[in-house]
């Protein structure tokens, strides 16, 4: 399965239709709930009426826990896309994404969700080293399912950068990256997708993605 995030860039014709030519599901997603109606047009329109390799649609992703969105706000928009989506014959998944732990705090988005879709990303915990990644975002995936009533639950995003700067324990290296591919690998048989395909020299950092925003793709850095 192939997760997109949005339907800017003509990312449905490109990458929905690679992977649709090797027989993979796609886990396709509206980015600004703003545009919510619009977004699903062309999700509809690239469709065509053909389901089949459709997972899940997810509506925003971690808006709640970047203060994009209010609880209600993404709620809503779900239940645009429901509408849209049902009476165009889609029959498949509906969710938002945010991190566990606001998944967590508000189990409203859970239950607008026909699965809890949470974001866990060890790095980002100073006292987890890259070996024991697997066993953390599981914990992460338990806690989700707990606050959601016992929901199933699908980690959305789960990876180790291959530089910038250590959080304590937790240290960018392509050794580590490595390592808690293979982690989470080992703990996961399911429910896990890993993120991301190749690095994102486009991205900004910030005060808290330690010099690693860039570069969590797990085959380095594109050369198309």
């Amino acid at each position: 399965m192939v997760r997109m995030y949005g339907v800017d860039c003509n990312q449905l014709n490109t990458i929905g239709s690679a992977a649709q030519a090797k027989g993979m599901k796609l886990f396709a997603g509206v980015y600004d709930i703003t545009q919510t109606a619009s977004e699903i047009a062309e999700i509809i329109a690239f469709a065509a009426g053909d389901w089949s390799s459709f997972h899940t649609i997810s509506i925003g992703n971690e808006l709640v826990n970047n203060g994009g969105a209010s609880v209600s706000e993404v709620v809503a928009a779900i239940g645009v896309a429901r509408g849209l989506l049902g009476a165009a014959g889609y029959t498949g998944k509906i969710v938002t994404v945010d991190t566990w732990n606001a998944m967590s705090e508000n189990p409203a988005l859970c239950q607008a969700s026909d699965y809890a879709a949470a974001n866990a990303h060890a790095f980002f915990d100073s006292d987890v080293t890259s070996t024991n990644a697997g066993p953390y975002v599981l914990g992460c995936a338990q806690s989700v399912s707990q606050a959601c009533g016992g929901m199933d639950t699908m980690i959305t995003e789960s990876g180790w950068p291959s530089q910038g700067s250590a959080n304590g324990k937790a240290v960018p290296s392509e050794a580590d990256q490595a390592a808690a591919i293979a982690s989470l690998k080992s703990t996961f048989s399911s429910n896990l997708i890993l993120f991301n395909a190749y690095n994102d020299l486009w991205k900004t950092n910030n005060a808290g993605t330690f010099g690693a925003e860039q570069y969590w793709g797990i085959y380095g850095t594109s050369s198309a």
